[in-house]
């Protein structure tokens, strides 16, 4: 049975937790909301209705001026390290849940990003901008397609009503959808406060319905703080594998799930630098391309010292020392299946960095560097379209030479095979800043067909799909100029 939103299957549990974890709220209404972008795919997914005409004012509800009923409209307290310092009390302040459904693939929020103020909204107007929210709904979607662990956008709506940010604005409402929103920073909420019943209750929720492996261990908080640490460390590994940077991992935009959440300034490199900065707020690089592993367990360790009354410190001492291993296992795992070898050796790490050392130098473009590898035959002479990607052609051969002789060691000579694995684990396309700038140009114009087409591009990213052979390109020289900062 598939449904519309009159009729949802509530299944409140995050609702039914204390008021000391949330707020009642009620969202701001959205003068002449439109619904102007509508995810079949996740509709059906959820077990919706696919066709947006089949839902009673639809625009209504995803734009905050209607309410579901049987469910309170949420926003949740939490805190957070911003920036490397402690900034207090945050919270939902422009984010309110809408409602908790069931769906096939088990409970799922709903939640509207800039329907409005909130207690949490700390003097903000609660309000986010169709620039933000584009940007939003396509790299969710398009993470998800690349099989990064993020949360998901449903719809996005529109209104003309304006918004001041550096400029004005108009405003948007992204329906997000996630099994959780539960974030690092909620148990240093609780922690900082002394309140260790209420840490305690919200562990046990946590375990309860997404760590129920935990709950037979010895120390079930100890291993809640096991397992968050292994979905942290794999999930930044696939960051740093598709050369995308988050630009702001405060600990309050961590997911306790191991979910890429709160996209704001991120960006996925062009031309390979080790060391990009993607968010012009960020002034000393604390979240650059290469400081994201680093800054990951610096996150945890915060979650850790949260987590301390219920664990002891030498279980979350043990905890944190396993994410290195975590992490290096996981991004060697990475690099195996974007370089199509069939197992992964110790001194692959060298042939890896070699080939990331060309491509620093010659700030090669980081998508198109990795996908014209497979080109790359186990006998013979790189590609002339290949090797221009180089800077040092010498350099690349002596490369192209060990890298070959790494293939015939281990019998990986099927050149069509290999080039298929490679092309499945390096994608074609990816949501380019200069690609949402177009796509946010025509739709501060009312055009919102360049935003459908651009989604379903990035829905099959690894696929050589002839018609969407532009957004494959190298970007533009006016790319350069773009800039994105927390206000993004």
């Amino acid at each position: 049975m598939k449904h519309t939103f009159p009729d949802l299957p509530l299944a409140p549990r995050f609702a039914g937790l204390p008021a000391t974890f949330h707020s009642q709220v009620r969202s701001t209404p959205l003068p002449q909301a439109r619904l102007v972008a509508w995810n079949t795919g996740l509709a059906e997914e959820l077990g919706l209705d696919p066709d947006p005409a089949h839902h009673a004012h639809l625009a209504q509800l995803l734009g905050g001026n209607a309410a579901l009923a049987g469910y309170p409209q949420l926003a949740s307290v939490y805190s957070g390290h911003q920036f490397g310092v402690w900034a207090g009390q945050l919270g939902d302040g422009r984010a309110m849940l809408l409602a908790e459904i069931a769906t096939p693939q088990g409970i799922r929020e709903l939640q509207l990003k800039g329907a409005g103020q909130t207690p949490y909204s700390r003097h903000a107007d609660g309000r986010a901008v169709l620039r933000s929210s584009i940007r939003e709904y396509l790299c969710s979607e398009a993470m998800h397609a690349l099989g990064i662990p993020t949360t998901r956008a449903l719809a996005l709506v529109s209104s003309p009503q304006p918004v001041r940010r550096e400029t004005i604005e108009t405003a948007a409402v992204v329906t997000r959808v996630a099994p959780s929103f539960l974030r690092f920073g909620h148990f240093e909420h609780f922690y900082h406060r002394a309140q260790h019943d209420a840490l305690r209750t919200l562990a046990d929720w946590a375990i309860t319905h997404f760590f129920a492996g935990c709950q037979d261990a010895a120390n079930p908080y100890a291993a809640l703080l096991q397992a968050v640490t292994a979905r942290t460390a794999a999930l930044i590994a696939q960051w740093q594998a598709v050369g995308f940077c988050h630009g702001v991992m405060n600990s309050d935009n961590m997911s306790l799930l191991g979910l890429t959440l709160d996209y704001g300034p991120f960006g996925f490199m062009d031309g390979f630098d080790a060391g990009h900065i993607c968010n012009h707020s960020d002034t000393h690089g604390r979240y650059a391309y290469d400081e994201q592993p680093h800054i990951g367990l610096w996150n945890l360790q915060c979650l850790a010292q949260a987590l301390l009354p219920l664990t002891g410190q030498a279980a979350a001492v043990e905890a944190l020392q396993s994410y290195e291993a975590h992490f290096h296992a996981a991004f060697g795992e990475a690099l195996r299946r974007k370089l199509g070898l069939l197992a992964w050796r110790e001194a692959d790490w060298t042939l890896a960095a070699g080939l990331m050392e060309l491509m620093q130098a010659a700030h090669t473009d980081w998508t198109i560097g990795w996908r014209a590898l497979s080109t790359l035959p186990a006998h013979g002479p790189a590609p002339d379209a290949l090797r221009d990607l180089f800077l040092d052609r010498a350099g690349f051969d002596a490369w192209t030479a060990a890298y070959q002789a790494r293939l015939v060691d281990e019998g990986n000579l099927d050149d069509r095979a290999r080039a298929a694995r490679m092309d499945a684990a390096n994608p074609k396309y990816v949501l380019r800043n200069h690609l949402a700038a177009q796509v946010i140009q025509a739709a501060e114009q009312g055009d919102y067909a360049p935003l459908v087409r651009l989604h379903d591009c990035l829905a099959q990213p690894f696929d050589d799909a002839p018609q969407y052979q532009e957004y494959a390109a190298l970007p533009p020289d006016w790319a350069a100029t773009l800039s994105v900062s927390c206000s993004s």
